[in-house]
């Protein structure tokens, strides 16, 4: 169902990369609810992917380009309002790699060259989207940014890997920057902390299956889907938003305020 929720709305999106994605189904969601976009991604995720099928059913133009360039963010906002006519009201960044995950190399013998990759990729590319946008003076009043992250930034989940620490430094940089944004130009700037969800890059974790069958029993509502964060994003890009700003927000059916559930326990006490 569409309520028009972003008719007029313009905007970037960052990572879509197969139907899996959940910046993929933000796109689709987006779409529908009347906004316009362009799509990016970095042009070795392009040859991966199937970017080209979504623009042609989005209508969107794709500008390819290394969300850790500073010049490619440059030329990716100015064309960007350039094809779309004027300044932004939505981001979504939804950017995340680890070598040291996909080498299959421990926290505890991380490759450090790995890791700050890594790291320039998943969340310092963040800031570096937030810098270029702010620089060019490219987001409209009361316009919104919003990135994925994964409540591995509070809590320890072994195979998560050096992403938890990428997670964490990405949750910092959208309150740091949020408050700058929020002071100069009334835009907002959020992360969302999602569901365990079998995307492309999810399921390169060690063990993934166990994250997502041990979340689904601790929550009470049960995991979030892509669909569903996409729809809990459109939220956040619409006007109906407009005061929430550097926070992160869970949207994992209640798994971040839940101890211990009933299934867990009947799993550890059946004899």
């Amino acid at each position: 169902m569409s309520y028009n929720l972003l008719k007029g709305k313009k905007g970037i999106i960052f990572g879509a990369l197969d139907e899996n994605s959940i910046a993929w189904k933000t796109a689709e969601r987006i779409h529908e609810e009347g906004g316009t976009f362009v799509l990016t991604n970095a042009p070795v995720a392009m040859r991966l992917g199937q970017i080209k099928d979504l623009a042609e059913k989005t209508g969107s133009q794709i500008i390819p380009a290394d969300a850790t360039s500073e010049e490619d963010l440059a030329n990716l906002v100015t064309q960007s309002m350039e094809i779309l006519g004027g300044k932004i009201d939505f981001v979504l960044h939804a950017i995340g790699m680890s070598i040291n995950v996909r080498k299959g190399r421990s926290y505890t013998d991380e490759k450090y060259d790995f890791t700050t990759k890594g790291w320039d990729v998943s969340a310092l590319s963040f800031h570096k989207v937030l810098q270029s946008l702010y620089k060019a003076d490219a987001m409209k009043e009361w316009g919104s940014i919003v990135a994925l992250t994964y409540m591995a930034a509070q809590r320890v989940f072994p195979d998560y890997n050096d992403m938890a620490d990428n997670k964490a430094y990405l949750e910092s940089v959208a309150r740091s920057f949020g408050y700058f944004f929020g002071k100069e130009k009334n835009v907002r700037v959020n992360t969302i902390s999602q569901s365990p969800t079998p995307t492309t890059a999810g399921q390169g974790v060690k063990g993934f299956g166990g994250f997502i069958s041990y979340a689904e029993k601790m929550s009470p509502l049960g995991n979030a889907t892509a669909l569903e964060c996409a729809d809990y994003t459109v939220t956040l890009f619409s006007d109906l938003t407009k005061k929430v700003t550097m926070q992160n927000l869970f949207h994992d059916g209640g798994f971040s305020n839940t101890g211990v559930s009933q299934e867990v326990i009947e799993r550890f006490t059946e004899e």
